[in-house]
């Protein structure tokens, strides 16, 4: 009976063995594989040769690639070979698709979240902007007596950026209703079905049905009327809001219980009789307090600060004559650079000499406190050792002390006005030689300098007139004695320009040209620039510093100025002959035969009137005597005289 071990029955040994190990069920599983990847298709030996034989394929494989046992020889088309080039290169359907790389734009270096698109979405113009109304709806309210309905107040928000719309009710004490979110944020259909609601159909003053429900609004918030505003749209006036019953019986219950509401007639009464029958003396300061209630002196100080940094600080002082205490404000002026805290003393009693104490636990008595008496106009306070100049009052305070203390306040009264500063004009820099004057003076006043204006009418009315002088050199040199000058006056521009031409002479030892450039001159004796009326006969100028004295004019330059003789008196007969009023007694200057000019010089100098020569031309163009023997023309006398009454 020893044990034997243990053995299976022949009838289950066929099942007992594993599946891999029969040959026919690896038949069936090497049937169901499937092929793992597509990368090596047609470049490795198949796997199925055996089944391969057996059904008689026409495939077999060499070591580099497959071959047709069917076929005899035969070579395979080009576009065979091509197929299996194809088929040996991993990837050979991405390289078929590749598009074109398109060029790099600058966006494409930015982050995505930077890139700012050209149009801007709603959902960026208009993120986190939300138009707020104020409105309410009436709910009806069943089995109360004192009331049958109810306003309740919600904010409707309308949010720009999706166009949705939430409703929130403002939580209320002891409401008994369950309040906050009324309705989420979402998009919310019109009553009539045509889309959703809009800023359009939201205004004030008007009713807006939400899911069946009327809400009728009475205002919105800063934001959302500038918007409309700037839309152009007109939004509506605010309407004050409603409250039903309940709310104000509600607000009158609550200020009551907290003890809000004044006490009645008869029960002050009742409780001051109480007191008094009770032995309690009345109030010290009652009746200061009854008369005095809200009557407040105002005066206005300051402090000059003569710490380091320091400065002068202005005050606003209240006296409070209910109770004697003083409260100190500062009177900040704009970008004053102080700290916006304008108390600087809280109100309270002020004393005359304040004292800390040392010593914690010792009590001493406390100084003279100061009085309506002590603050006049004009003197100052002691404030903790701080003195503080008062320097006005208002009304109220000047008749308040003219009425009880017969003082006039605004005696005393001190302008603290500052001086408006003057600043010194800077004198614009010296002409450095570039340009002009004007082009260096239009750089000093401006940042982009512009050009001079041009006076267009006198360059239109002067354009091409040109006025020739000739002078001769005044240095007294004897070499310069023989040189003859041309100057010619420009007047279509102002400031005129001047050019001096020097006439050729034999033997002078000069030549003859261009003595100096056309350009705008300055006249030495004057520091500006030459003018029309520096220049007439007999004149003596200075141009490039050499004195150059006029001696003859052409024709065209004295019809010039006789046109003129507003600009050149001296060009006037009539003004020349009226200089010469006092040689009227003269037995000279009444002979037809005429005067020589040269005498009649002497005899105006003679009598204290000097004339020039330019003066002497024109009495001889205008009241010409005819020609001395001599060939010296002569002045009519008469004529000048009769031109002197005339």
């Amino acid at each position: 009976s020893r044990s034997r071990p243990f053995a299976l029955h022949p009838s289950h040994s066929a099942v007992s063995k594993p599946p891999w190990r029969n040959k026919a069920a690896m038949t069936t599983l090497g049937k169901s594989r499937s092929v793992p990847s597509l990368l090596k298709l047609g470049t490795a030996p198949s796997t199925f040769s055996d089944q391969q034989k057996k059904s008689g394929s026409a495939i077999s494989y060499k070591w580099d690639s497959p071959l047709d046992v069917k076929r005899d020889g035969a070579l395979t088309t080009v576009k065979a070979q091509q197929l299996a080039e194809m088929l040996r290169t991993p990837g050979w359907r991405l390289l078929g698709n590749e598009h074109p790389s398109t060029p790099n734009l600058p966006e494409d270096s930015l982050p995505k979240n930077m890139i700012h698109p050209r149009v801007a979405p709603a959902w960026l113009k208009h993120d986190k902007q939300t138009l707020r109304f104020y409105a309410h709806f009436q709910e009806s309210v069943i089995e109360r007596v004192d009331e049958n309905s109810r306003i309740r107040n919600v904010v409707i928000c309308y949010h720009m950026e999706d166009g949705t719309v939430s409703i929130r009710e403002p939580k209320v004490e002891n409401s008994g209703i369950p309040q906050g979110a009324f309705l989420k944020r979402s998009q919310v259909a019109r009553e009539d079905g045509d889309g959703f609601l809009s800023p359009d159909d939201m205004r004030c003053g008007e009713n807006i049905v939400i899911y069946g429900r009327k809400y009728h609004i009475n205002s919105c918030d800063r934001f959302t009327r500038w918007f409309y505003e700037q839309n152009g749209i007109d939004v509506g006036a605010d309407e004050p809001d409603v409250e039903d019953s309940w709310r104000k019986s509600y607000r009158f219950k609550m200020t009551a219980e907290k003890g809000g509401l004044p006490l009645s007639r008869s029960a002050m009464e009742a409780k001051t009789m109480g007191k008094y029958v009770a032995g309690e003396p009345p109030p010290r300061n009652i009746t200061q307090f009854l008369v005095n209630d809200r009557k407040v002196l105002r005066f206005k100080g300051f402090w000059d600060d003569a710490t380091m940094y320091g400065a002068r600080v202005y005050f606003v002082i209240h006296y409070y004559l209910a109770d004697n205490t003083v409260e100190i404000n500062e009177a900040h002026a704009r970008n004053s650079g102080r700290d916006g805290y304008p108390v600087f003393l809280k109100r309270g009693p002020l004393h005359k000499k304040n004292h800390l104490q040392a010593f914690p636990g010792s009590l001493t008595a406390d100084g003279e406190p100061y009085m309506p008496e002590d603050f006049v106009v004009g003197q100052a306070v002691d404030v903790w050792n701080r003195k503080v100049m008062l320097y006005d009052c208002d009304d109220f305070t000047r008749n308040f002390y003219q009425n009880y203390m017969g003082i006039d306040q605004f005696d005393g009264k001190i302008d603290v006005s500052e001086k408006p500063l003057r600043h010194r004009k800077l004198l614009p820099p010296p002409h450095n030689g570039i340009g002009s004057h004007e082009d260096s003076l239009i750089s000093c006043k401006m940042l982009a300098p512009k050009a001079p204006k041009i006076d267009l009418v006198r360059l239109m009315t002067y354009s091409g007139e040109t006025l020739r002088l000739e002078a001769i050199m005044a240095n007294s040199e004897p070499e310069d004695a023989t040189r003859r000058m041309i100057i010619s006056l420009y007047p279509e521009t102002m400031p005129i320009t001047v050019s001096v031409f020097e006439m050729q002479a034999r033997n002078s030892g000069h030549m003859g040209g261009r003595f100096a450039e056309r350009k705008r001159m300055t006249n030495p004796d004057t520091g500006k620039y030459f003018e029309l009326t520096d220049f007439f006969v007999g004149q003596t100028v200075t141009i490039a510093s050499q004195p150059l004295r006029i001696v003859k004019a052409d024709e065209h330059a004295l019809q010039f100025m006789e046109a003129r003789p507003e600009e050149f008196p001296m060009a006037k007969p009539e003004a020349c002959a009226k200089r010469l009023s006092p040689l009227a007694g003269e037995k000279e200057m009444r002979d037809e035969a005429g005067i020589n000019p040269d005498r009649l010089k002497e005899l105006a100098a003679d009598h204290g009137v000097q004339i020039v020569d330019h003066e002497v031309i024109t009495l001889l163009r205008h009241f010409n005597a005819g020609v001395a023997e001599g060939g010296t023309p002569l002045i009519s006398g008469p004529r000048v005289l009769q031109a002197i009454i005339g």
